[in-house]
């Protein structure tokens, strides 16, 4: 049972009452998921971004337009995203109809997301470019910063800040200021609070970005006043004292690790020759160990770690692993040596090769928790395999790649061993034979399971993005191992047109040891 690609089809456009477009077939070249797209495409800065008309300047009539007046008791709503609708295939009126409170509570529901297609998915509701919430779209679009910072996705939050304007709250410039420190991208966040020091989310801020203009003098004397005023903790204001003066403190023993992450602190400490681990702190301070100053270790680990949530394209993960040979063995080194084994086998054109490698380079990856990550990569490259191993491993990986339809056709002895598995894969679960609650309700929600009746009905009344987090935080709940949830969510997503996300759901989960 093929299926329509596009992430809006006609299906949700009736049960809109509109006809929404439906995104073209690409038989040759799976669907780029957004995060895919952005490492492609670097966002347009929205004063760019603007057509230019060649219009003159002049009027033909004489007549007066019509004038639309609204308050002026804030600053207008603006749209801010990075992912157009041609890329998500979402429709412009997504926020509109809800409130941006309503929004940002349900972002955070379902922040936990652990399943790649639903990760998938989560991403591209955040990053959509659409009409903003008729209220509270500062709220709303701080709540997605937070949740792509949560994700580990740096680069997306920090463009989106920029669109929304670094400058707009003292809250919205704090997001700003840390994820600068986080990116490396200090030098500008700290030009803007040299030109406005009120922006300054700290005193330790305007301490260390005064230094790094190269006023020395008056960072030490704002670092006196500071503490004379106790506006800054005695923690803040040793380290800055060794960012200072780093002479004055050789031969002392290092500062102890801050307690709580802190991204100024985390720079400073590098800056000092005392960088913190980034293990020990929260996921989004991987993309340090990313830059090529790192050791290609720590560049191996950030990268996994940040794969696990999505917030690296799959190419990146391949170019990691890729980058040099391994000089030693065991552990992350047996992962990478099998990982090139089998590129190497895969790219000889030899099925004999691929035999041999695949299955060392499947287990390593499923060890790692991106078996979906290496069947993205890979997944439709792969050929037939006589080795009952090796076509085990190759049916799995289809299953789990965007080519998942395929994998039936091309193992049918490994499918014929797991009827339910391609069952999922064609959309058509009737007559399936489920083993426990949850594949019992993974075959509900692709037969005659109903959808949830609120979500459907947030979807036709405009809500469609509310509507769209909450099937997501069911699938979420589901996959936790609760069936009623489970059955409902993916009824309700396929309800809402989301027919391959569900499917790839699905087969995640029933593949979950391989996740």
């Amino acid at each position: 049972m093929p299926i329509r690609t596009g992430i809006f089809p006609l299906y949700l456009g009736l049960l809109l009452g509109v006809i929404a477009p439906v995104g073209p077939a690409r038989a040759q070249e799976p669907p780029l998921s957004v995060i895919d797209w952005l490492d492609l495409n670097a966002p347009t800065p929205a004063a760019q971004s603007r057509p230019q008309t060649d219009e003159p300047a002049v009027s033909h009539s004489g007549n007066v337009p019509v004038i639309t007046v609204s308050p002026l008791d804030g600053p207008a709503a603006r749209r801010v995203g990075l992912a157009p609708a041609s890329v998500t295939g979402l429709p412009d009126t997504l926020w509109q109809a809800t409130d941006g409170t309503e929004l940002a509570e349900a972002i955070s529901a379902t922040r936990a997301i652990r399943l790649p297609a639903t990760q998938s998915l989560f991403y591209t509701l955040l990053l959509a470019e659409a009409l903003p919430p008729a209220v509270h779209d500062a709220t709303f679009n701080l709540a997605r910063v937070d949740a792509l910072l949560g994700l580990g996705a740096l680069d997306p939050a920090l463009a989106l800040l920029e669109q929304i304007g670094p400058e707009t709250s003292a809250t919205v410039f704090a997001r700003y200021f840390d994820a600068s420190l986080l990116a490396g991208t200090e030098d500008a966040a700290c030009a803007k609070i040299m030109a406005k020091p009120s922006l300054a989310p700290s005193y330790a801020a305007r301490v260390f970005c005064t230094a790094r203009a190269g006023d020395w003098d008056t960072a030490v004397l704002l670092l006196g006043t500071a503490r004379a005023l106790g506006a800054m903790t005695d923690a803040e204001a040793a380290m800055l004292e060794r960012f200072l003066d780093p002479d004055l403190f050789e031969g002392e023993p290092d500062l102890p690790t801050p307690a709580e992450a802190d991204p100024l602190a985390f720079r400073i400490y590098e800056s000092v020759g005392t960088p913190i681990a980034t293990a020990l702190w929260p996921r989004v301070y991987a993309n340090a160990d990313l830059r090529e100053i790192a050791g290609w270790r720590s560049q191996l680990l950030a990268v996994e770690r940040l794969a696990q949530t999505g917030a690296v394209a799959d190419n990146r993960l391949l170019g990691v692993y890729t980058a040099r040979q391994p000089a030693a063995s065991g552990g992350l080194w047996d992962r990478v040596q099998a990982v090139q084994r089998f590129e190497t086998a895969l790219d000889s054109n030899s099925a004999e090769a691929v035999a041999k490698t695949l299955p060392a380079a499947w287990s390593e990856m499923q060890s790692a928790g991106l078996a979906v990550h290496f069947a993205n990569l890979f997944g439709d490259r792969l050929p037939a395999l006589d080795d009952r191993a090796a076509s085990t491993a190759a049916f799995e990986a289809t299953l789990l790649s965007p080519a998942y339809e395929q994998a039936a056709i091309k193992y049918p002895e490994a499918a014929a061993r797991a009827p339910l598995l391609t069952a999922l894969a064609q959309g058509d679960t009737i007559g399936a034979e489920p083993n426990g609650p949850m594949e019992k309700a993974l075959v509900d929600a692709f037969s005659d399971a109903a959808p949830d009746a609120t979500m459907v009905g947030l979807a036709r009344t405009g809500k469609l993005g509310q509507a769209l987090l909450g099937a997501l935080d069911l699938v979420n709940e589901g996959a936790k191992g609760d069936p009623g949830a489970l059955r409902q969510g993916l009824a309700t997503l396929r309800a809402l047109g989301l027919e391959d996300n569900a499917r790839r759901t699905a087969l995640q989960i029933m593949l979950r040891p391989a996740l």
